[in-house]
């Protein structure tokens, strides 16, 4: 068996290999390498897959998340309303803009902020909530977009995780995550549902004037070269990267699928497994399963991590410590126990590996060895 992967982006490649490498080759020879034609036509296409009206891309996910906060007219000292449990990048740009983070607990089950605990960290000088669509399925977004709307906060979606991912309002809408709240963004990490060569990041958003603001604010700030009207950034998608976005967004339908047939049969084969808690599946949101994670009980999820790492078969903990202890943002003064949900979650998730491409003997594998180790 050859060796296992988290995320087989060479198999993946090798099945799209001709359609990338020439376009790839259509950018070498036109030589336009910033700025070229299939940034735009990317943004376009991406625009009419998810549904939003205006796609702006950038450098990375992290960027997305800044631009965002400063587009929003966000002011040093406000606070902005995070989980606890998620990647740093969601709260690293809060702190590096001399905003507040405000940490929230999440729900044990779909990760979700808790809902009253997102209410009850409301206040005057509250001006944003940063839901997460964690692992690929989207939060609650209905109970957050009503909670914002009543206290006049804005929401900037973190969809790194979720792209594709589509949530059903109780009226019947349907709208696929970052392009719900004032601003949505995501990352093109190689490793992401979908992702690049590179690093890259898009924001989404139906505000026209908004829409405006982050694409001059990307651009060092200016709507005309030299011109710079406002404090900005140098951030953007390079033409190469938007290239083989714009041939892999084409199959980004079947990565979801294929996702879900993997995720469908560890579902099955693991659900018995007592010691095993696996994904909740939120009713009214798809999945696009970013990653696969499980809740190991009884303290024995760094045993089973250890155990498939000596059987060749990676795992990954997303993630081992809550934003609220992290040595970097403990000065806001919050402690251990403050968000026990979280805390526990950070020892007990494991993510299997899961990928477009993944043979089903491979994942038979893996299976063989998680049942195997609680059959000990």
């Amino acid at each position: 068996m050859s060796s296992i992967q988290m995320v087989d982006l060479k198999s993946q490649y090798d099945l799209i290999k001709t359609d990338v490498d020439q376009a790839i080759q259509n950018v070498i020879d036109k030589g336009a390498f910033i700025n070229g034609p299939q940034v735009k036509e990317f943004s376009e296409a991406l625009a009419d897959y998810t549904g939003a009206k205006f796609v702006i891309t950038c450098g990375n996910g992290t960027d997305a998340l800044q631009i965002a906060m400063m587009g929003l007219g966000f002011e040093p000292g406000q606070e902005v309303i995070v989980p606890t449990f998620t990647y740093a990048a969601t709260v690293e740009v809060i702190a590096l803009l001399g905003l507040k983070p405000k940490f929230v607990d999440v729900l044990p089950d779909t990760y979700d902020m808790d809902p009253a605990e997102l209410e009850n960290a409301l206040g005057q000088n509250v001006v944003g909530i940063v839901p997460v669509h964690l692992y690929g399925q989207c939060t609650n977004m209905e109970f957050i977009l009503d909670l914002a709307n009543k206290h006049g906060v804005k929401v900037i979606e973190d969809g790194a995780q979720a792209i594709g991912a589509e949530y059903t309002f109780s009226d019947g809408r349907k709208a696929q995550a970052g392009t719900m709240g004032d601003v949505g963004t995501t990352s093109f990490f190689p490793s992401k549902n979908l992702g690049c060569y590179g690093d890259g990041g898009a924001m989404f958003t139906n505000n026209p004037i908004l829409a405006e603001k982050l694409k001059m604010i990307a651009s060092h700030g200016q709507k005309k070269k030299y011109y710079h009207e406002t404090i900005g950034v140098n951030s953007r998608l390079d033409t190469l990267q938007a290239a083989i976005l714009g041939v892999k967004l084409g199959h980004l339908t079947r990565y979801s699928a294929s996702r879900n047939e993997v995720a469908d049969r560890y579902d099955q084969a693991l659900a018995a497994v007592s010691q095993i808690k696996i994904p909740s599946r939120i009713p009214n949101s798809t999945h696009v399963f970013h990653q696969y994670t499980i809740q190991v009980d009884g303290g024995k999820r760094d045993s089973l991590k250890t155990f498939l790492q000596d059987h060749g078969i990676p795992s990954m903990v997303y993630y081992p410590i809550p934003l609220h202890l992290q040595p970097a943002y403990v000065q806001y003064g919050y402690k251990k126990g403050d968000f026990p949900v979280a805390e526990m979650l950070c020892e007990t998730v494991l993510s299997l590996p899961i990928h477009t491409e993944m043979d089903p003997a491979v994942q038979a594998f893996i299976i063989e060895k998680v049942k195997q180790f609680f059959a000990k």
